[in-house]
């Protein structure tokens, strides 16, 4: 005699299946900071040409305690969300992603592709760049908010064009 499997009525191996799907989309699906707007890196490199505004782009991964830490700590303050948003196009790249952007020259990659060649090793992971997509600055792990208002000063007063972002805010009060 078959043994019961005590199956529920109505509850079948496609259900099964799109539960167990979504539940994997959930884990691995990267989490931008609440409350603002970032795009993907294609359309944020189109905005920030359209705008000639410089880009903000944040490398982050779903699980990471850094990437966690710095939204909720750096990303949460009054003054980095209002400097950010009003100077910058923001684009979020999740590190881990097989989601495809198309680069400037016409080149389509992954998400994850994109951080092996611009030599993210590692969550979180932020750059700025010009409206073309010039890399300004590289800033890796976790940032303080005082760390964000200092990179936006250092980017916004065209200081970079002189000195290293270690020459500015050593020369900081």
């Amino acid at each position: 005699m078959a043994a019961n499997l005590n199956r529920r009525p109505g509850v079948g191996l496609a259900t099964c299946l799109s539960l167990l799907l979504a539940c994997w989309w959930a884990a691995v699906r990267a989490d931008p900071p609440a409350g603002w707007t970032f795009h993907p890196l294609d359309e944020a490199l189109r905005l920030a040409g359209q705008e000639q505004r410089r880009l903000f782009l944040y490398f982050g991964r779903h699980g990471c305690p850094s990437c966690e830490k710095t939204n909720r700590e750096s990303f949460s303050d009054a003054r980095v969300a209002e400097r950010y948003k009003a100077n910058y196009v923001l684009a979020y790249v999740d590190s881990e992603s097989g989601n495809r952007l198309r680069l400037p020259s016409g080149e389509r990659i992954t998400e994850m592709e994109l951080g092996v060649r611009l030599k993210v090793f590692g969550t979180p992971y932020f750059q700025y760049a010009e409206p073309d997509g010039s890399p300004i600055l590289r800033a890796p792990g976790f940032q303080s908010a005082e760390e964000f208002l200092l990179f936006d000063q250092f980017v916004n007063g065209g200081h970079f064009k002189q000195q290293t972002f270690a020459e500015f805010k050593a020369g900081q009060p």
